[in-house]
């Protein structure tokens, strides 16, 4: 019998530690191969570990809630006599089972010969992160960007959008007294949501499903006060994570803040018409995806703001990994779309659900994290008017996209009523210049006021 020890690998982007968050396994149960160990938190991200040996946990060496170094052991697996029968050079074992214990050693934490620890990624080499998951009724995230994702549904062949007059009377909602409250609750419109009913009624995943995230940081009830005068709450993980990149971003590049107001009512009326398009069907749409592919557009015509600076040179980016504000339990991330700028409107819809839905499981991994060019913070899901945003460290630019709500506007001489938003902006001073910045989000502003405009 073999006695194997795994070490807390490193899971990417040059990870130092990390704390054991709880453990999948006990001693005295049988393990496979890329069977989940244990989930640890990063200073970025929790991340699943998965097993590169079979057989049984002998003893479980770094308890839950402990911070450890990369390359400590923290558990111990005691091969079987038909494991090291199929490790055993010569056996006759299928070639199948052979295959997995070579993909195993692969995989094995152990010390290289520079003194490193091996790297182990993510969920194991054979898994992969579906776009799509099963909605369940568990604690969800309060995403900065978007809402929790529509349910999956094939998508028929295109057909053209249906034409709206802006201002039409909207008819009547079905929808069972439950389901009325919750929406009035989360602060859902109900005349805005796509109902799936039997019968054409509203469904309580529905009202889900359209709900912003502000829902999930109302406070809807007041707690009692605790009990405890005070609560002490580590620095750790992502926050601690956090805490360094706005600390680095603040004092190391001198921001410029710009903000402008912006019609938005054909944004608006451009969002409805793509929700009741069959090629839409199943896709999560929201503003954020018309200001995503505004950002994108304006890059291109504002090349300096997708840029990092460093001492000796100026790196400008001639492609976008689109950064998305997320606001998690865990606290902030920025996962980024790679390759954005290569993205069809659908495609790009489709990348931000999938980015919520990775972000509310807490499985966001580091490679997504990592590389931003140029970042998104919705606080309009929060109610929030505008903001001075802080850079992501590394990166020249960031765009806020405050609430978007009916207000008096003056068009052609006259007071109406239209859908007005607030768009706010960083820049990194060092690189970008005002005349720079000031064209690019006029440019972004341009596109939320005339979506059309994308279509040059």
């Amino acid at each position: 019998m073999t006695v194997s020890k795994f070490t807390l690998p490193d899971v990417g982007e040059g990870l130092t530690e990390a704390e054991i968050v709880e453990w999948k396994v006990a001693p005295g149960d049988t393990v496979t191969i890329n069977q989940v160990l244990v989930e640890i938190e990063t200073a970025k991200s929790l991340v699943e570990l998965p097993s590169p040996f079979v057989g049984v946990v002998g003893e479980i060496l770094v308890p839950a809630g402990t911070t450890v170094d990369v390359g400590t052991p923290i558990i111990t697996i005691r091969s079987d006599a038909a494991s090291d029968a199929a490790a055993a050079p010569g056996a006759d074992v299928p070639a199948p089972i052979r295959e997995a214990a070579d993909a195993a050693a692969d995989v094995a934490n152990t010390i290289t010969e520079d003194g490193s620890a091996a790297v182990l990624v993510g969920r194991g080499a054979a898994a992969t992160m579906p776009t799509r998951r099963k909605r369940h009724s568990g604690a969800r995230v309060a995403h900065e960007s978007m809402a929790p994702p529509a349910a999956a549904s094939a998508r028929p062949a295109a057909t053209p959008l249906p034409q709206q007059v802006p201002g039409a009377p909207v008819g009547p909602v079905f929808a069972k007294p439950p389901i009325r409250k919750l929406a009035k609750d989360l602060g859902v419109d109900l005349s805005q949501v796509t109902p799936t009913g039997p019968i054409g009624d509203v469904t309580r995943e529905d009202v889900l499903r359209e709900a912003t995230q502000v829902s999930v940081f109302r406070n809807i009830e007041t707690p009692e006060w605790p009990a405890d005068r005070e609560e002490r709450i580590p620095v750790k993980g992502v926050r601690k994570a956090i805490a360094q990149a706005m600390v680095k971003s603040a004092f190391t590049a001198p921001h410029v803040s710009l903000f402008v107001d912006v019609d938005a009512t054909r944004t608006m009326e451009f969002v409805k018409r793509l929700k009741a398009s069959t090629d839409f069907a199943g896709v999560r749409v929201s503003p954020l995806l018309i200001m995503a592919k505004a950002m994108i557009w304006a890059v291109r015509r504002n090349p300096t703001v997708n840029s990092t600076f460093t001492d000796d040179e100026v790196i400008i980016r001639h492609y976008v990994n689109l950064g998305i504000a997320a606001a998690t339990p865990r606290g902030l991330i920025v996962p980024n779309i790679k390759e954005a700028q290569d993205m069809s409107l659908l495609e790009l819809a489709s990348a931000l659900e999938r980015l919520t839905i990775i972000a509310r499981d807490g499985k966001t991994s580091p490679a997504e994290m990592a590389g931003g060019t140029i970042t998104i913070t919705n606080i309009g899901v929060f109610g929030m008017d505008t903001g001075t945003p802080i850079l992501n460290a590394g990166e020249a630019g960031i765009v806020a996209l405050g609430t978007i709500k009916q207000k008096p506007w003056v068009v052609d001489g006259e007071v109406r009523v239209r859908y007005v938003t607030t768009i706010g902006a960083s820049f990194d001073h060092r690189v970008v210049d005002g005349d720079v910045a000031s064209r690019f989000l006029a440019d972004v502003a341009s596109i939320i006021e005339e979506p059309a405009l994308l279509l040059e």
